[in-house]
């Protein structure tokens, strides 16, 4: 059980895992802001470049990861993209090797809930590759121990991506313009999805989770 406070409210600690990231940073934003958690450790490939009272950074080799410090929470948002990582055993990787080294450790730190950033068609049957690789760490989370496993599958993310040092992506500027033109005629599950959007049902969601609780991203945007 997480310890109280002076005024008797229960405080978190939490790890996360890609805070570089656009969905990442926005969790990371918004447990720095949140008062109930007293600690956030926050493991990457690079440093997030925000410095805060409460945060303590981790440059890490995600194949040998150390022990992690006690923890209540876990926030998976690693993710990269098959052209970016170079090849398919790369992207499997950081998207699938990564993601599940975190989980374990830090469910061996004490973490009982878990929250995961997959995507939209994430299914280990199926044909195309990034589908495959993330249905497939969905379910090996599946297979883990924690009380609680908030999975949120958005679909074309939009945020700004030039403040995180990222290159613009060409499709997601084509199906935000798209969305705004189409509208309620684009099913909700395939609409453009803003970051903080994504980060705000996380940060919620995941301190009560019971189980494993799937979100798409139309459930996301209501």
């Amino acid at each position: 059980m997480s310890p109280l406070n002076p005024n008797g409210a229960t405080t978190r600690t939490v790890a996360l895992a890609g805070s570089t990231g656009l969905v990442g940073r926005a969790i990371l934003e918004g447990l720095l802001a949140d008062a109930s958690v007293t600690v956030v450790h926050a493991l990457g490939r690079r440093k997030p470049g925000v410095e805060h009272p409460k945060l303590i950074t981790y440059v890490v080799d995600f194949a040998t990861l150390p022990p992690l410090p006690p923890l209540d929470e876990v926030y998976l948002a690693l993710g990269t993209t098959i052209k970016a990582a170079g090849s398919q055993a790369a992207f499997r990787a950081v998207d699938f090797d990564a993601n599940l080294a975190v989980a374990r450790a830090a469910l061996a730190a004490g973490a009982r809930r878990a929250g995961l950033v997959s995507a939209m068609g994430a299914d280990a049957k199926s044909r195309v590759f990034y589908n495959r690789v993330k249905g497939e760490l969905e379910d090996a989370l599946a297979r883990l121990s924690f009380d609680g496993l908030l999975i949120v599958c958005p679909s074309l993310l939009v945020g700004d991506r030039e403040t995180l040092g990222q290159p613009t992506r060409m499709g997601e500027k084509v199906a935000t313009v798209v969305s705004k033109l189409l509208g309620p005629l684009i099913p909700a599950n395939y609409r453009p999805i803003a970051a903080d959007d994504v980060a705000r049902v996380l940060l919620t969601r995941v301190p009560a989770a019971r189980g494993r609780v799937v979100l798409l991203s139309g459930e996301m945007q209501r």
